[in-house]
């Protein structure tokens, strides 16, 4: 027979080079996207992990500032007259502690008993700034929002109240942490682990950087940045944000408990994601002999198998009926080989892959119920025995099902098999088996689950066919027994001994219940 139709090893060698090409050309950029995707989870988890550190040491920070100006405040509480004590203590809180630019101690209405480093300006004004005013009217430990004190600098001020043995408030004594200048905050928070364009900062609860570094961006608001908005919420997380310069950056960040701020520890996409390039290029210059090597052996290899095909095809052709086959026309036998081979290659898959559903369904699946037939069970059980997979057993029996056949007909008795099998269905949960295992006796087979939580599924059954019309005209009930691997046995066998046990209890116990094997029920 003549054909104007293609030769299969033009196809053949057409085919194999696209395939070479559009393969190498997927490999390369699948390997690039993966290692894309890795560097990305990998910075996103290592930035999350350093937030993290960051706001627990900040934490730490915050919560022995608190312990130190309330140890300071119990011991100045009887010498708040004594102004040389409490210069000396001003002085010692300054001195002896790093954490604040700045220490003063104040009476009840504000007013500067004393400061360190000395102010002449400061010593016996009354503090008006906001931080100041929200201590001395809450009177309990504080931690300021950021605020311009009359310095004109911009800081936190972190207080601590001061009560006579009566528990009369007699003032308080107070750190100051300078925002743009240098102090411990700064030293925490300030040597970041890389420089390549990856930094901190720290935003108080309503957005407002107060640690940057680049002391510029403190007190700059950045409530839209989705990071923040997350971070102020107490959440803790990591995700891909842009900056306020339009930079993406790779974000991990998590919240200050104590006192309502949230660390951002970023580093940029682009920065992260440069060596992954050259890896990708590293990769297809060394794969291109390869290649080449490849490509010739398959240009060879087409033509020595396209010879006996073709002898194939014809012969095929001529020992077929020429009948049309239903559905043929949508296959396009657009060359020689294939227009010829088509017909049969399609009436023997089709008969083939319906055979083999059929023998599939049939070899795994009960015919009357379409649960796990018992063959399939056991070879399941052996597996998980196997590797060591721990496990539950529910062995259940309807009551009385002898009377449904006997009063009913086997036809509703199937029907009531049925009935049971899709109620076990609706019960299981994802990666349980339900299982016919002769006559009326069915068993559920649970993957990693306790003996509580056997019984609660075999339990929710129970309730549910209690209260629920059957096919014969009223509810039916059912016993189980519940065993648990390797808690209660050591094989399979002795499983399903301990749970025919727990279900001969139930039966003794009155029936429509469930039972635990090796418990007192």
């Amino acid at each position: 027979m003549k054909s104007n139709r293609l030769k299969l090893k033009h196809l053949i060698m057409g085919v194999a080079m696209a395939a070479f090409f559009f393969t190498s050309i997927g490999s390369l950029w699948s390997g690039y996207q993966m290692n894309v995707d890795s560097i990305k989870e990998n910075t996103l988890e290592t930035n999350r992990v350093y937030a993290q550190k960051l706001a627990s040491t900040a934490d730490a920070y915050l919560e022995e500032a608190f312990q130190i100006l309330g140890y300071s405040a119990s011991n100045i509480s009887s010498k708040m007259n004594d102004g040389n004590a409490l210069e000396q203590e001003t002085d010692r809180l300054k001195m002896q502690n790093s954490m604040f630019n700045s220490v003063v101690i104040t009476n009840a209405d504000g007013r500067v008993l004393s400061i360190s480093p000395p102010s002449i300006e400061i010593k016996g004004e009354v503090l008006t700034s906001v931080g100041a005013k929200e201590a001395l009217t809450k009177k309990e430990p504080l931690i300021s929002k950021p605020y311009e004190a009359i310095t004109g600098r911009l800081i936190i001020f972190i207080s601590y109240p001061i009560f006579s043995a009566s528990n009369e408030y007699l003032g308080m004594v107070a750190g100051s942490l300078y925002l743009k200048e240098q102090n411990a905050f700064n030293n925490l928070l300030g040597e970041h682990y890389s420089h390549d364009g990856s930094y901190v900062y720290v935003v108080d609860e309503d957005g407002r950087v107060i640690y940057h570094q680049d002391p510029s961006r403190v007190n700059d608001m950045v409530t839209e940045n989705k990071v923040v908005k997350a971070v102020i919420s107490g959440e803790n997380g990591a995700q891909l944000v842009e900056n306020t310069k339009g930079i993406k950056m790779l974000a991990g960040y998590s919240a200050v408990s104590l006192a309502g701020w949230g660390v951002v520890s970023q580093r940029p996409l682009d920065v992260a994601l440069a060596p992954s390039f050259d890896r990708v290029q590293d990769v297809a210059i060394k794969s291109i002999p390869l290649m080449l090597v490849s490509i010739l052996i398959v240009l060879w290899a087409a033509a020595r198998i396209a010879s006996p095909l073709q002898q194939l095809a014809t012969l095929t052709e001529e020992s077929l009926d020429s009948k049309n086959v239903e559905g043929l026309k949508s296959v396009q036998g657009w060359y020689f080989e294939a227009y010829s081979l088509k017909s049969v290659l399609i009436r023997s898959l089709s008969f083939l892959h319906g055979q083999v559903l059929f023998f599939k369904d049939q070899s795994t699946t009960d015919p009357l119920t379409g649960v796990t037939n018992r063959r399939t069970m056991d070879a399941m059980l052996a597996e998980w025995q196997e590797n060591k997979l721990p496990h539950a057993i529910i062995m259940l029996d309807l009551d009385h099902f002898k009377s449904v056949n006997d009063t009913y007909g086997h036809a509703v008795g199937d029907k009531v098999l049925q009935f049971l099998a899709k109620n076990m269905k609706a019960v299981a949960r994802e990666g349980d088996v339900c299982c016919r295992y002769g006559g009326e006796e069915f068993v559920m087979l649970l993957p990693n689950t306790t003996a509580e939580e056997a019984a609660s599924v075999a339990e929710t059954l129970r309730k549910i066919l209690a209260n629920t019309i059957s096919p014969c005209g009223r509810p039916v009930t059912l016993s189980a027994g519940v065993a648990v691997y390797p808690q209660m046995a050591d094989s399979t066998e002795a499983l399903f001994e301990a749970a025919d046990g727990a279900l001969y209890l139930a039966k003794q116990a009155g029936r429509n219940q469930v039972m635990v094997a090796g418990q007192d029920n």
